[in-house]
């Protein structure tokens, strides 16, 4: 085979990869406003002002797990459908594992059949997003916690109403604080 033939049809393969994992997903349109809020759950858990945490790379390998590093410092994704957050329905809030930030309610929460807990709505102004091209150089928006930059997930505009957003989150970049009266007052994380 020659490199021309070679270089081609490795081409080919890339845009065909390309078609089909776009084939059947929505893609982002100018209307798409990833951080649209509708409700008002729990925007009385955030501070007024958030200030922001930095760390170095040792400091947060002494506070964070290696696959909650590997999720959060470094943008990896966990396996689908093995986090216990995924099947949480107490009625609570989901705080970033690596500063402890609320980031969302329960009552945004749905089962988006994805393997990954899934919201419709971030509380205000707890997380940033930023385009993202890993995924074969298709652009993603990546969701990341506004405190302390920990890389949550993704969001996808093929949610439910009232936003129509998905935030797609790693169960493991999470911890769960139910509230008082709703079971276990624990806290656990994903």
């Amino acid at each position: 085979m020659n490199r021309r033939l070679f270089l081609f049809g490795s081409a080919a393969a890339v845009t065909t990869l390309a078609a089909v994992g776009l084939s059947g997903r929505k893609i982002a349109s100018a209307a798409f406003d990833p951080l649209k809020v509708t409700t008002t759950y729990g925007h009385d858990l955030v501070p007024a002002t958030i200030e922001k945490i930095e760390k170095t790379v040792e400091e947060w390998k002494a506070v964070l797990t290696p696959d909650q590093f590997a999720v959060l410092r470094e943008e990896a994704t966990e396996r689908p459908f093995t986090s216990p957050l995924n099947n949480e329905k107490r009625t609570g809030t989901f705080h970033c594992a690596g500063c402890d930030l609320p980031l969302y309610r329960s009552e945004t929460k749905y089962d988006s059949g994805t393997g990954w807990p899934s919201f419709y709505e971030a509380i205000k102004d707890t997380v940033g997003t930023k385009i993202d091209y890993s995924y074969f150089g298709i652009p993603r928006t990546e969701v990341h916690c506004a405190r302390c930059g920990g890389h949550q997930g993704h969001i996808f505009n093929d949610g439910p109403q009232p936003t129509g957003n998905r935030h797609c989150i790693n169960g493991i970049a999470l911890t769960f604080h139910p509230d008082a009266g709703s079971g276990n007052v624990e806290s656990e994380s994903g």
